[in-house]
């Protein structure tokens, strides 16, 4: 088919080397071979009448031209998938659709487990791809990579529909034969003792971002003394030391049933966690979406 004399089979081609910046990756992506993906690269270049990926050593950089039309190509073929290629009907009970999920770990142990097991039973034939947050969550968002995001509220993007999907607050956690912290957690136990923390990053943002509160509300800096890429193991990092770990309370009261850890209520007001639940704006009406969040919806109602 074409449009203006363009074939519009090409913005597929031209939507994955915008993206993959290499032709046989491009091609992987949308399943050509290398030949047709140079041939199609060609075909745009005489379109355009811009070179679109220009050579540079062994690496193809994005030309004026071509970083311009990143956006409206991904929003046309956005479009085209939420509004054609969509089914008006969902059935959830004869279904094999798949849905991509991103999250954090916090969010993969204590609600992950509840949303499996309700669709278990209401749409068998789904099934789930869960992944770790990254530092792309919603570029990944943005180029169709995921269906969902799940993530503090403090993250979402105000270009695309969110909703709250559950709240949780902090607890402290020590380790029980601490020599620092035995009947009580002080303000002053609790800043100059050291701390395990968790440590990643959304879009390009360090989290999580109760340390920069923190230092905001109070004029002082947590030592941390130990940075880790995870939330759910926290307690365990403490265990043996006099260090503090904040974690959230489904965490913590999950390390006390087997490990040797005490939990406190933090000397401070920590603000509320809200996870948020957020997806595309033009797969906003797509029937198989829309089930899906109000699935998540009602689980995160319930834990």
């Amino acid at each position: 088919m074409r449009f203006n004399k363009l074939d519009l089979n090409l913005l597929v081609a031209l939507d994955a080397l915008l993206t993959e910046r290499n032709i046989s990756r491009a091609g992987q992506r949308i399943h050509l071979s290398q030949p047709a993906t140079s041939n199609a690269l060609a075909r745009l270049r005489d379109y355009f009448q811009d070179e679109l990926l220009i050579p540079h050593g062994r690496q193809l950089l994005l030309s004026s031209r071509a970083q311009e039309l990143i956006a409206p190509v991904r929003e046309i073929l956005m479009r085209i998938d939420s509004t054609i290629a969509t089914q008006p009907q969902f059935d959830p009970t004869d279904t094999m659709r798949k849905f991509v999920l991103l999250m954090s770990d916090f969010s993969a142990a204590v609600f992950v487990p509840a949303l499996i097991e309700r669709l278990y039973n209401e749409a068998p034939g789904i099934c789930l791809d869960l992944r770790l947050l990254n530092e792309r969550p919603l570029e990944q968002l943005e180029e169709n990579e995921v269906d969902l995001l799940i993530i503090p509220s403090q993250y979402v993007s105000e270009h695309h529909p969110s909703t709250p999907l559950f709240q949780e607050v902090y607890m402290c956690v020590t380790w029980e034969s601490n020599t620092r912290i035995q009947n009580e957690l002080s303000f002053d136990d609790y800043v100059e003792s050291g701390h395990v923390a968790g440590s990643y990053s959304v879009n390009n943002t360090k989290a999580p971002a109760f340390d920069s509160w923190f230092l905001e509300r109070f004029g002082v800096k947590r030592r941390v003394e130990v940075s880790a890429p995870t939330l759910s193991a926290l307690p365990q990092m403490v265990i043996g030391t006099n260090r503090i770990a904040t974690v959230h309370r489904r965490i913590a009261l999950q390390a006390a049933k087997t490990l040797p850890v005490r939990l406190w209520t933090p000397p401070i007001d920590i603000p509320t966690m809200i996870q948020t639940l957020q997806w595309h704006k033009h797969r906003d009406t797509d029937p198989a979406l829309q089930w899906l969040r109000q699935q998540a919806l009602k689980v995160g109602g319930a834990i």
